[in-house]
This record gives structure tokens, C-alpha cells and sequence, in this order.
């Protein structure tokens, strides 16, 4: 349960004075924490909605002397209203000083409440943005009017707050002056020494400073209070996982070791020998497996380094134990791409390999789930079908997880729950082909041991990556021609489905229009997020047979497509995606023994992250020296190109500025849960305050079940 002293700061924004209805759904939009109900804002999550510039109302020069485009408070004389014929026009109330005169500009105005706000013939106090519409000094809807008197009640220097269509400035302010009210002072859970060494306030202290900057230099992230906080929630973040981490090595593991049969002729029908980083991977996983506590290991490799392979052979492993494995896949595609490799392994080992996904009914799907109940079926590959109600297994006893950061923690443990007994915890192998940098490592996989895959199979041939302005286009197309002439078959990515009222990007189904005009329409296919899966797999079939020669498609490809014989990529507005999206659409190309092109399509003026992106997409094949420039020009939150379930949202700390303090929360979380795993000391019981603060209830949970 959480403290009593935080239940003012859980209660819905509605809690708040003069926000109704109306408003929460603003708030919820802006500020809300994601549920499954849809983004919910609470009063707590207006404290982390931290200013992003300042309006500075020290300038008070006269009407004359104020410059275009500057903040300005003058005072003023008011003269008269002019109010429109027309209800479209814009209701102007005429002003003076000895200097000059001044036009406030009100639209959708109501004349009696400004009269009333501006009485002709009285002194005003005005703030706001000074303009020039055909020189006529001009501020459209003041942010303040009070009387001369009245002003030392206005602020000299405001926050200001990213807003969202509807909601204003003055509510949200009045908003987060109340939540701001309501935080309370809470005991403290850090350290003393760290305190004094890093010049640290009490939480609320610093909670009120971040709110009230002074200077342009109070909203960088390298300020007392951004870093206390920062600490605060990195803090959490360690906290829980290590929570987790005990909590998934509390039940006991078997021991699995087989007698290597399968593997062996697994290994035979490979038309390569494994990778040294593949052998090194496999041997920490069949260590683990052997192990009496439970495995929970990350399998981390680059496009096309042999991860599916290895998790195949990891489950083969337990199969020979006499036990149940299963592959879990995010997307349909994916693990249908997963089955499709695994499958001549499983056949050439001998073992029953099943498929389950949203789209088995019926008859074939009730065949599946009886195999997998009896344990006729050991091996299985699926989507998040897998930890459905109605899925039973006979003895699972591994569970290899793919692309886990799309996946929830719960749909994680979803999974391992299905195994044998409730004694008895299953192993769990992690596999991920986006290379992570180190800090996010220790935020989004702390709770899991590493392995890398660094090479890539035998016979793989480097990519030759070019970057090319859209004007360039026609010459691109005439290339291609050239490389279909020659029997080559290529991917075209584009960014959108649709033509899109706010966006110029090149439409999937436009562009593959215009390739099959140009090269026949029997040559190109498309792909896209909305069609059905038994349409992209039709698509998919006839690419990967070579019946088309171009497959024009959305990010639907970005993983899990396998297709040798492809050796160009075209990536249309490279500029607008991420460098992680851009490697992994990259890794598509390069699978086969020939040499592979990528190019990728720009339109100008580029931005300078948007150069500094493409530079090293063309130096580089290196996902993981691609994912650390990621994190340093994009940040965490959008890294894997689109926010991803499984990943710690932070709402404080930004891991590309807070390097260093993740790996003293590391030290810290480690020194507290090795002196008191429960948190049951006086500092731990303070620790638990913390996790609830930052929303990780489900460690606190944990640490309730024993």
C-alpha cells in the first residue's frame, strides 16, 4: 500500500481546484502516466513537467523605446475600445504613454469583461510580447493586466511550460502551484554523505527550486536541483531491478544440461560453423542452464550476428533434457521469420517445431495447444499468443524472448509463468538485435547478465552505404532499373502509408505506384503496418522467391525479414529516422555472399543532428558505436525510435547529461539491497517511500510477497 503521506500526490488532477472534465482530458494528454485505460494525469505528474524557458518582465521601458519581439511591461493610459462589426475581427482596445501609442489585440473577446479588465480613462499595468502589425505598435492578449498599484503582486520572471492545444499558461500555472502545495517533506532517503558531497537540498527544497528558475542557466540539466532528482529516479530505477533480480533467482532453476545430440545435428545442418562470439554466448547460456538458480540472460547482437541460431540451439538444449522451450516474437512477421530458421534445424535434429500466433483458429490451433499440454510438441515459436490463459505446457522449462523492450515486464513474467510447477522458476533468454549502449543497458536491462554477439557468420560481405539528396531521385530510380536488369531484387522503405495533410514524406503506396509504372507492375510489391497478415505474407512470399524484384514497404521490415538474395536498400527521408532504425532497416541487406548497396535519401536543408546522423551511418556498420552517438543525439526516450513498453520512462533524468549518476544510483542500489535485500532498515523503509514516488510499485510489490 503505498504511504499515506504520497496519497495526495496519486489523486487524479481533478483534485486540483477549477479542473473539470474538460481540462483532465488536457491534462491527460500533457502530462498523463500510461495505463490501460489510456495516458492518466495525477498531481504527481505535474511535479515532473519541468519548465523549458523563462519570461522575464524586468524591462520596462516606454512604448517607444520597446523593441519588436521583446517581453515588455509598460504602463499605460487607456484611451478607448474599439469593438468589431464582425464577430471574425479582432477587438482592439487603443492605449498611450508620453512616448507613443499602443493597440491591445484581443480575438474571440467578450467586450464587458474588458471593459472592465482595461476602463477607459484609468492607468493599466500591461506585460506581453510587444509587436508591429503596418507600424502600429501592437500586443495581442496581454499575459498580465493589473493596476499600478497592483504591481509588485506581478511576476518579474515566470516559467514557461510546454503547453497542448487548449490548455493555457495561466491554468497550468495555477495547476502546478497546486500540486507544488501539496508535495509534502519527505524523510530522506539518500545518503548523508553523498548529500554534503554533491551540495544536495531536501527533496522538497529542490522539487520547489526546478519549479522557480531565475536564470536561462537554471533550466539546464546540470543544475543542483536537475541532478538531485535525476539521482532520486535513477536511484528508483536501480532499486527495481534489483528487486526484480533477486525476485527471478529466488525460485530455484533445474538443471538442464542435455547430452548434446540435437545441438550436434543442429550444428551439421548448418551451412557455416559458428561464429567465435556465438560459441563464447552459447557456452554462458548452457553454464547458466546447467546452474541450480534460475537463467535470466540477455543475448545482445548486431544485424545479422546469429542470435536466432544460438536461441535454437539453447532450445534444443533443454529438449534434450526432456523438457518444453518456447520462443516469444513482438510481431506476427517476426516470429513467423524466427520459425522459418529455426524450422530445418528442429527438422534436421529430429523435433516437432509448432507455430502459434493470433492467426492459428480452429482445428490447427487446438492440434498446437494439445501438442504443447502432453508434451508431443517441445518446441514452439509465437507471438504474445504464448501466454494467453488457454496455453498450457506439459514441462516448460526455457523461454527465450525476443526484441524484449517491445514487450511489457509483465507479458516477460507472463510467459514464465507457464512453467512446469510454482517451485520451480523457468530460464529465461533475452534476445535483443538493437545494440544498447552501456547506460541504458544497466536502466532497461540491469536485472539480466549480458552476452554479445560482435561478428557476423562466414561469407557476410560488408555494405557499401551512400547518402544522396531526394533531388537525386531520377538517377536513383535509373539505377535500380539497371540492378533489376541485372537480376538484383531491392528494398524501398518509405516513412508513411498515406499522403498525410501535415507531412510532405513520401507516401509507401504512392512511391509504389510510381515503381511499378516505371518497372511493370509485376515487379514491385508493398507492404505496410496495415495490412492483414495473411497479405503481407502473400507479398513477403512471392519478394523472398523472387517472383518481385522491388518490395516497397513502411518500417514493418525494420526486423525480422530475411531475404539473402536483397542487396540494395533505398531509404527515403533518412533524415526523419533514427540511427537505430536506420542500422536495423540497413541490416535487411548484407545476408547473402554478394556485395550490398544502401542509400540513403535526404531532403535539404538537413539539421545539424540530421547530418551528424547520416555521417555516421555512412563511416560505420558498428550497431553499437551507432546506438551510443543515438543516445548522445536523440536521448533514451526516443532511441528505439518509438517509446517502448519495456523500457523505463524517466521523467526527470536524461541518461545522455546523467551518465555518471546512473552508475553511483548502480553502486548505491547494490550496497543497500546487499545489506538489506527486504528494505526493512529505517533507511530501507525510506528507499520504499522512493519507489513508490516514482511509480515502482510492482519492486514494492515484490518485496509485500517475500
Amino acid at each position: 500500500m503505498r504511504p499515506d503521506i504520497l496519497f495526495p500526490l496519486f489523486a487524479p488532477v481533478t483534485s486540483l481546484p477549477g479542473i473539470g472534465p474538460r481540462l483532465r482530458s488536457l491534462f491527460d494528454r500533457l502530462v498523463g502516466s500510461e495505463t490501460d485505460a489510456g495516458p492518466r494525469a495525477k498531481v504527481a505528474d505535474l511535479l515532473w513537467h519541468r519548465p523549458s524557458g523563462l519570461i522575464d518582465r524586468r524591462f520596462t521601458p516606454k512604448v517607444a523605446e520597446a523593441p519588436e519581439g521583446s517581453i515588455a511591461t509598460l504602463t499605460v493610459h487607456v484611451d478607448r475600445h474599439l469593438k468589431p462589426h464582425n464577430p471574425r475581427q479582432p477587438y482592439r482596445v487603443l492605449c498611450h504613454d508620453e512616448t507613443g501609442a499602443i493597440h491591445l489585440v484581443f480575438f474571440h473577446a467578450k467586450g464587458d469583461y474588458l471593459e472592465k479588465l482595461l476602463p477607459a480613462g484609468e492607468s493599466r499595468v500591461i506585460s506581453g510580447r510587444v509587436e508591429r502589425f503596418r507600424d502600429q505598435v501592437q500586443m495581442t492578449h496581454p499575459d498580465h493586466v493589473v493596476r499600478p498599484e497592483e504591481l509588485a503582486s506581478l511576476a518579474t520572471i515566470e516559467p514557461v511550460y510546454p503547453l497542448t492545444t487548449g490548455l493555457t499558461p495561466k491554468v497550468l500555472g495555477k495547476a502546478l502551484r497546486g500540486a507544488l502545495e501539496r508535495a509534502p517533506s519527505l524523510p530522506e532517503w539518500l545518503d548523508p554523505a553523498l548529500l554534503k558531497r554533491e551540495g544536495w537540498s531536501p527533496w522538497r527544497a529542490t522539487l520547489q527550486a526546478l519549479h522557480a528558475p531565475t536564470t536561462e542557466d537554471d533550466l539546464l540539466p546540470t543544475t543542483q536541483a536537475r541532478r538531485r532528482l535525476a539521482y532520486d529516479e535513477l536511484l528508483a530505477n536501480q532499486l527495481a531491478l534489483g528487486l526484480v533480480r533477486a525476485h527471478q533467482r529466488r525460485l530455484p532453476g533445474r538443471r538442464l544440461a542435455g547430452d548434446g545430440s540435437l545441438r550436434a545435428k543442429a550444428k551439421a545442418a548448418l551451412p557455416y560453423t559458428l561464429t567465435g562470439s556465438q560459441s563464447s554466448a552459447l557456452a554462458d547460456i548452457e553454464a547458466d542452464m546447467a546452474a541450480d538458480s534460475r537463467m535470466v540472460r540477455l543475448l545482445q547482437g548486431d544485424v545479422g550476428s546469429g542470435k536466432t541460431i544460438v536461441a535454437c540451439l539453447a532450445m534444443l538444449n533443454a529438449v534434450e533434457d526432456g523438457f518444453q522451450a518456447a520462443l516469444m516474437a513482438p510481431t506476427e512477421i517476426l516470429a513467423r521469420q524466427h520459425h522459418k530458421s529455426i524450422a530445418p534445424l528442429a527438422e534436421a535434429a529430429g523435433v516437432r517445431l509448432a507455430l502459434l500466433t493470433g492467426r492459428e483458429k480452429g482445428k490447427a490451433r487446438d492440434e498446437i495447444l494439445a501438442g504443447l499440454a502432453d508434451g508431443t510438441t517441445p518446441m514452439v515459436v509465437g507471438t504474445h499468443a504464448l501466454f494467453q490463459e488457454d496455453v498450457e505446457f506439459s514441462n516448460l522449462a526455457l523461454a527465450v524472448i525476443d526484441e524484449q523492450h517491445r514487450f511489457g515486464v509483465h507479458q516477460r513474467l507472463g510467459l514464465a509463468a507457464k512453467g512446469a510447477d510454482g517451485r520451480t522458476g523457468i530460464d529465461i533468454l533475452v534476445t535483443t538485435a538493437t545494440p544498447i549502449p552501456r547506460t541504458l543497458m544497466l536502466c532497461a536491462y540491469g536485472d539480466m547478465d549480458v552476452s554479445k554477439l560482435t561478428e557476423k557468420p562466414p561469407g557476410r560481405q560488408p555494405i557499401d552505404t551512400r547518402v544522396m539528396p531526394l533531388e537525386r531521385l531520377d538517377d536513383v530510380v535509373a539505377g535500380v532499373q539497371r540492378q533489376i536488369d541485372r537480376g538484383a531484387q531491392i528494398f524501398w522503405v518509405c516513412p508513411l502509408v498515406e499522403e498525410s495533410e501535415v507531412s510532405d514524406l513520401a507516401a509507401a503506396t504512392e512511391r509504389g505506384a510510381d515503381l511499378a509504372a516505371r518497372f511493370g507492375a509485376g515487379m514491385v510489391g508493398l507492404v505496410h503496418g496495415r495490412q492483414k497478415g495473411s497479405e503481407k505474407d502473400a507479398v513477403m512470399a512471392r519478394f523472398t522467391s523472387g517472383d518481385l524484384r522491388v518490395l516497397v514497404a513502411t518500417t514493418v521490415i525494420e526486423v525480422g525479414v530475411d531475404v539473402p538474395a536483397a542487396t540494395i536498400m533505398v531509404i527515403e527521408h533518412a533524415e526523419r529516422f533514427g540511427l537505430a532504425q536506420l542500422h536495423q532497416l540497413r541490416g535487411r541487406i548484407g545476408r547473402g555472399d554478394k556485395p550490398s548497396t544502401c542509400i540513403l535519401l535526404y531532403a535539404e536543408p538537413l539539421g545539424e543532428t540530421a547530418r551528424a546522423r547520416l555521417s555516421i551511418m555512412r563511416e560505420t556498420e558498428d550497431g553499437f558505436r551507432i546506438a551510443e552517438e543515438d543516445l548522445r543525439l536523440r536521448g533514451a526516450g526516443e532511441l528505439l525510435g518509438t517509446r517502448q513498453s519495456g523500457l523505463p520512462e524517466f521523467r526527470v533524468a536524461n541518461l545522455a547529461e546523467h551518465g555518471d549518476l546512473l552508475h553511483l544510483a548502480r553502486d548505491d542500489s547494490r550496497r543497500v539491497l546487499d545489506e538489506d535485500p527486504d528494505l526493512t532498515s529505517e533507511r530501507g523503509q525510506r528507499l520504499r517511500t522512493l519507489l513508490y514516488l516514482f511509480e515502482r510499485d510492482a519492486a514494492v510489490r515484490l518485496l509485500r510477497s517475500g
